[in-house]
């Protein structure tokens, strides 16, 4: 038998979900303060223990989580070669949702239309087309940087639905392919949508091509300020900047001066180095800027989709197939 704890609240018809991946398995479920490691093969968890000690026969770490920057300073990421991985995906759609919403919100000006409804005001007939004549999304460009789990389904969206050009900037240009968690009918597992594909060396010409730029990249040493003010002068004046990656992969205060002085037309930003921010962040004094508490992957299935990746791994680890995101420590995701 495989014993397999569960330190989230997984309900009942999550954990049999578990328990139908095969005979094999003992699953249990208690949270961190009562559960007991010694005997654990297989840990799914939001917080994993730092004392690895606690659990000596610890085979396999299932996180209850799709980054692992929160991590870099753990033992089990940093001291031990136990297997991660993560549920990567499982938000993707949702959050490649939200890069669509806030791009159609900034394109057609509804920040402002919101601005003038909550002054019970219609605007003069001369002022209506400058006020909110929108951009056109249909046949932009769109770079994204991350091309993983969200940047693909975002693509796919974006492509299908609206016409769009996709740039795509990742760590490695050449592997194309994704083998992570993809659910039917999302992403782009293939890498077949992108026009191009660009190393992060050549990320000021997506920049400088894009008319929408999108960060989705997870936090590591090589994208901590990636996009700081030399990157975002190469954008056009008439460019939007989304970011529902990981607030530390952008310099806040740059990105707030250029929309201040409009050397972007705006910005969407759901993620933050601090959060929640500080009183005062400069992101709340331009009017230019979509902000939302991160919020882009609330999803009232995610536990549902959870145990169901979960299941799927479980099965495969039996098996001795590869296991689904997994976690590659040199890289940082």
């Amino acid at each position: 038998m495989l014993d397999v704890l569960v330190t989230m609240r997984f309900n009942e018809a999550q954990l049999e979900r578990l328990r139908r991946a095969s005979p094999d398995l003992r699953v249990t479920c208690a949270d961190t303060a009562r559960a007991d490691y010694a005997a654990v093969d297989v840990l799914y968890a939001g917080a994993p223990p730092r004392d690895l000690g606690q659990a000596p026969r610890l085979k396999w770490v299932q996180l209850h989580m799709a980054g692992v920057n929160a991590l870099h300073d753990h033992p089990l990421y940093t001291t031990s070669a136990i297997p991660l991985t993560t549920t990567s995906g499982v938000h993707a759609a949702t959050i490649a949702e939200y890069a669509i919403t806030v791009l159609l919100a900034l394109a057609h000006r509804v920040p402002r239309m919101v601005e003038w409804q909550a002054r019970g005001q219609w605007p003069p007939d001369e002022q209506r087309w400058p006020l909110f004549v929108p951009a056109e999304v249909r046949g932009a460009t769109l770079g994204i940087v991350g091309y993983g789990s969200i940047g693909r389904e975002l693509a796919r969206i974006a492509r299908t639905a609206f016409g769009m050009t996709i740039l795509a900037c990742k760590r490695d240009a050449s592997q194309r392919a994704d083998s992570g968690y993809c659910p039917p009918g999302t992403g782009d597992p293939e890498g077949r949508l992108p026009e191009a594909w660009l190393p992060p060396a050549r990320l000021p010409e997506l920049l400088e091509r894009s008319d929408v730029v999108v960060m989705a990249a997870p936090l590591t040493p090589a994208t901590r300020h990636m996009i700081g003010a030399p990157e975002l002068a190469r954008m056009k004046p008439t460019a939007y900047f989304i970011n529902v990656g990981r607030g530390a992969s952008v310099d806040e205060a740059a990105l707030a001066r250029a929309l201040a002085e409009r050397r972007i037309a705006g910005a969407a930003v759901d993620v933050f180095a601090e959060e929640p921010p500080p009183a005062g962040h400069p992101l709340y004094r331009v009017d230019n800027v979509i902000v939302s508490p991160h919020v882009s992957g609330f999803l009232p299935s995610y536990d549902d989709r959870c145990a169901e990746l979960f299941a799927e791994n479980l099965r495969r680890y039996l098996a001795g197939a590869p296991l689904l995101n997994l976690v590659d420590r040199a890289r940082g995701y």
